[in-house]
């Protein structure tokens, strides 16, 4: 699958996969420096913008070595990209540790899985099939 990307900054650096077997590609800090407090969440540009094909969606999740390492990670846990969505991308960094962090232009912040999904339609009604497991939620099937 291509995507194309629109390179919004001239230090703008593409997606890339780590490794061949990566699901995620690396975004990267596009810009200048920015300085996160603890429990202070910043916008970090990527400067890029994506044409997502119809019926796939752009997923930013975090990248475990700057979430174990830093502290930081995506502030809304999983970013959306609709495919009819053509801003550029931005990361909703959230500092977790006790300790203000950094991240630098260049730095990768986020990964982004290309993924197809299903449009529901969703439909009213007064009954719902019964289930083994019927309304129990939060931990109800297991410890």
């Amino acid at each position: 699958m291509k995507v194309k990307v629109k390179k919004l900054r001239p230090e703008a650096i593409l997606p890339g996969y780590a490794s061949p077997c990566s699901a995620g590609a690396d975004l990267y800090v596009a810009g200048q420096s920015v300085t996160l407090q603890p429990g202070e969440t910043a916008l970090i540009p990527t400067g890029i913008s994506l044409e997502i094909p119809e019926g796939y969606g752009g997923f930013l999740y975090a990248r475990s070595g700057l979430a174990t390492k830093k502290g930081l990670a995506p502030a809304n846990k999983v970013g959306v990209i609709d495919s009819d969505y053509r801003g550029e991308v931005m990361v909703a960094l959230l500092n977790h540790s006790a300790e203000p962090r950094t991240v630098e232009p260049g730095e990768r912040i986020a990964q982004l899985v290309i993924a197809p999904y299903l449009k529901a339609e969703f439909e009213e009604s007064d009954e719902l099939c019964q289930t083994e497991r019927g309304t129990g939620g939060f931990g109800s099937t297991g410890k």
